[in-house]
């Protein structure tokens, strides 16, 4: 049996054991403090009485498109929570971003779990097993959750890195491997996209105002984590179910 038919014949055990791996291989690192470089953005112009304009008013799409996705997806708890958390970041980051230090950064930062490991879960229920993606709901967002108190009771960032960053590992093993059980994936890869996109664009805050002094990497990387989140918003909104073969 090759690799890949192990894994559709046992998902969840796979699925686990990925986590575990993944985790045990980061928890081996040594801790990882928060650098307070991080909070020294590039763009600090301030307009009309509000400090580092741009970066917090870029977070409007989010509480636009997490308004629409929450209108949309009523019936499904997941994708509820994932719109509810794309909603309340464009407040926790525009608060963390007036003026930017640790406690804000937890603001920033903890509705974005809820959208990671409520997506998480929701992609586990369509790909994998829709009860295991209900059961795994709860322990995922409380997860998310714990990875923040962690860092602000030890300075220690590595439980929240495999927050957000295990979904990326696990999805496209997840598209990869499973049919859909319904249509837009499409709409996925281009979320995939566009949070690559963003991360790039973070990176490069300071050397993309440097090219101009007109808009920062940061600001843009608001706009492109948006961008993801809106063609997740369009998979919902456009999704049929996919006949069975």
């Amino acid at each position: 049996m090759g690799l890949a038919a192990a894994i559709r014949s046992r998902p969840l055990i796979f699925l686990f054991g990925l986590a575990a791996v993944s985790l045990l291989g980061l928890l081996l690192l040594p801790p990882i403090p928060q650098s307070q470089a991080y909070h020294r953005f590039a763009d600090q112009r301030a307009i009309f009485g509000i400090p580092n304009f741009w970066d917090v008013i870029s977070n409007l799409p989010f509480v636009l498109v997490g308004l629409a996705g929450m209108r949309i997806v009523r019936g499904d708890r997941s994708a509820f929570v994932f719109f509810l958390g794309v909603f309340l970041t464009g407040f926790g980051s525009a608060y963390y971003h007036w003026s930017p230090n640790d406690i804000g950064l937890f603001w920033d930062r903890l509705p974005m779990t809820f959208a990671f490991m409520a997506i998480l879960a929701n992609a586990i229920g369509e790909r994998i097993d829709a009860r295991a993606g209900a059961l795994l709901f709860w322990p995922l967002v409380a997860l998310g959750v714990a990875s923040l108190l962690v860092w602000l009771r030890y300075d220690d960032l590595r439980l929240y890195a495999w927050v957000q960053f295990f979904p990326c590992l696990a999805l496209p093993i997840m598209f990869a491997l499973f049919p859909p059980k319904y249509t837009g994936t499409g709409y996925w890869f281009a979320a995939a996209g566009f949070y690559v996109l963003a991360k790039v664009l973070e990176y490069a805050d300071a050397a993309i105002f440097a090219s101009g002094h007109l808009v920062s990497g940061h600001t843009l990387k608001h706009l492109a984590a948006a961008g993801a989140c809106y063609a997740l918003l369009r998979a919902f909104q456009t999704r049929r179910p996919v006949p069975p073969i």
